[in-house]
């Protein structure tokens, strides 16, 4: 059992034991780190809707694009357009499969075409997407049995 004196100088003490500073320390360079890095994201998204110069944002266009391509897709082309953003983390995965779509559909409404096809979709996907997805396409039309030699030199830039 503890002596009277140990518990007395324990409990007299003014300053608290420094495992509880360290503690609070740690906790308050965690907190600092996970407000950077949501303070990032949230800076990126911000940049996303300021205004370019013809006067409308990144997801103004996007959004245009989504609306007139609309009336466009298909079944099938929507279903392809699915399984190409599989591998996206489920979080993030509405905000790309949009981001994507737009860019196809701005690909299928300047081409003049009746419908979305998969030659949008694929082109649409390599405009849309950074290049360090692009070995998780070539993958996937490989294993789909689909020719990607006719987007070579868009998977080249």
């Amino acid at each position: 059992m503890m002596s009277v004196g140990v518990v007395t100088a324990f409990l007299s003490s003014s300053a608290p034991p420094s495992w509880f500073m360290y503690s609070i320390a740690f906790w308050g360079w965690v907190m600092l780190g996970v407000m950077g890095i949501g303070g990032f994201f949230m800076f990126r998204k911000f940049l996303k809707v300021l205004p370019k110069a013809d006067g409308k944002s990144k997801l103004d266009w996007q959004n245009y694009w989504v609306e007139k391509s609309r009336p466009l897709w298909t079944d099938d082309s929507k279903a392809f357009l699915n399984e190409l953003v599989q591998p996206v983390p489920g979080p993030f995965r509405d905000i790309a499969k949009h981001s994507i779509a737009a860019e196809i559909g701005k690909i299928a409404v300047e081409s003049g075409a009746t419908e979305v096809t998969r030659d949008h979709c694929i082109k649409g996907y390599i405009v849309a997407t950074p290049k360090r997805d692009y070995k998780f396409l070539v993958d996937f039309l490989q294993k789909k049995n689909i020719d990607y030699t006719p987007y070579q030199h868009l998977l080249n830039k």
